[in-house]
């Protein structure tokens, strides 16, 4: 899996091109469905929903490593 974000400055501004070859199963493409309600088609077309995967992956992550030093 490829990913790649460019950030070109334009006018003070900051513009995010993405530039995303992601190859995937059948396996993930249900995965992902079942997670978070989308295929890796819209995923990778809309940036805001992948932050919102992302974010949601990050505080899964947390919460796991907090249970795990719990342990």
């Amino acid at each position: 899996m490829l990913r790649l974000l460019l950030y070109k400055k334009r006018k003070g501004l900051v513009q995010i091109t993405n530039l995303i070859k992601t190859t995937y199963t059948s396996d993930m493409e249900k995965a992902m469905q079942r997670n978070h309600g989308m295929g890796y088609a819209e995923y990778n077309r809309s940036l805001t929903k992948r932050l919102e995967v992302e974010k949601k992956r990050d505080k899964e992550y947390e919460v796991t490593k907090k249970i795990l030093t719990q342990l």
